[in-house]
């Protein structure tokens, strides 16, 4: 099966060292290794609407940016949140992405919870901090959600930069981006399900 990725752009700025690092590590991908950009800023989403007791969810259309949104999430078999780490967690965008899953669960044809379980989920963040154990709301975020959807998860690469470009005097950062989607992503977890394995 050919590895579709899709990257999901969650930073307010374009081009910024978040996508600039995801770049990077996309360039090592194999050519057969299909590849869709989506900035976020340039599909907004309405504020989510949590309907669950109210009505019925509808599908979206396919020209709206929650229709481009899950149209591209359902035919991806990797996902790679490339947000900055803002105020310790995932961007606005992003979170605002994410809270539709709730939604697009409870489409009627989208089948998002099968479609998800076995597929990846990885991460990309730039951050301005010396110490990367700052980033772990972060990582919990998204191996929480990938665990909830039985995916699979890759990790998250991180490097340093608050200015632009200053990623690429990451040495470190640019190295492991080498290799990082050549990791094994295992099944995702949570963490009382793996405490004492």
């Amino acid at each position: 099966m050919t590895r579709r990725f899709l990257f999901v752009l969650g930073s307010a700025r374009a081009e910024g060292n978040t996508e600039l690092l995801a770049r990077a590590a996309a360039e090592q991908l194999p050519a057969d290794a299909e590849q869709q950009w989506i900035r976020l800023a340039d599909h907004p989403l309405p504020d989510f609407v949590d309907l669950r007791h109210d009505s019925d969810y509808v599908r979206p259309s396919p020209d709206t940016p929650a229709g481009v949104l899950l149209d591209a999430t359902l035919a991806a078999t990797d996902i790679v949140i490339a947000s900055p780490l803002y105020w310790y967690s995932v961007s606005s965008l992003t979170k605002r992405y994410l809270d539709y899953w709730s939604a697009w669960l409870r489409t009627p044809g989208a089948d998002f919870r099968d479609t998800m379980a076995g597929r990846t989920l990885w991460g990309v963040a730039a951050l301005a901090h010396d110490e990367p154990a700052v980033t772990a709301p972060y990582t919990g975020t998204l191996i929480h959600s990938a665990a909830y959807l039985k995916m699979r998860f890759g990790g998250v690469l991180l490097g340093n930069g608050s200015a632009p470009g200053d990623v690429r005097g990451d040495a470190d950062a640019l190295a492991r981006a080498k290799t990082f989607f050549a990791r094994d992503a295992p099944l995702a977890r949570f963490p009382h399900e793996t405490a004492g394995v």
